[in-house]
């Protein structure tokens, strides 16, 4: 039996390869990251407007969102469009041939209007802290006083994200 171990054991170390030396290399990985943004909306919903009552003497106002996500690190601008029924110089939601005209701004006090489009209008910078999403208020008011039939009055503005 011993005959056999030793036969085995020698045809072991004779298959096995012996080296003589070694040799190295590095193999490198990479990946590249671009800048990528998306954007939603909710919209602004100004309810009742009372051109007889309540807006006779004061606006209605509204407000909506814009969310935006973007790769950590990317700069974009956020623009809100004229609108579909922009006339007049100004945004306009339309109920058959009459309008209600209306404002989207970029502050509470409704002061900024938001839209490069817009006289006196511009954009809203972002820079992406994270890739979380982030709200953005849209601020609306419909003036005061307008002389409007009853209806349903609507608009439907594009908002943009540049990157």
């Amino acid at each position: 039996m011993r005959i056999r171990i030793t036969a085995i054991t020698l045809t072991q170390l004779i298959a096995a390869p012996i080296f003589a030396a070694v040799s190295t290399a590095n193999l490198n990985v990479t990946a590249s990251v671009g800048a990528s943004c998306t954007i939603t909306t909710l919209p602004v919903a100004f309810g009742a407007y009372d051109p007889v009552g309540s807006n006779l003497s004061a606006p209605l106002n509204g407000t909506g969102t814009v969310t935006v996500s973007c790769t950590r690190g990317a700069a974009a601008t956020v623009d809100l469009g004229n609108g579909s029924n922009f006339g007049s110089a100004s945004r306009r939601m339309s109920s058959g041939g009459d309008f209600l005209g209306y404002a989207l701004y970029k502050d509470s006090a409704r002061t900024q209007v938001w839209g490069s489009g817009m006289a006196g209008g511009s954009t809203t910078s972002y820079f992406a802290l994270t890739k979380g999403a982030t709200a953005l208020t849209v601020y609306g008011a419909v003036p005061q006083a307008q002389d409007v039939g009853v209806g349903s009055y609507s608009d439907s503005i594009v908002a943009n994200i540049n990157y």
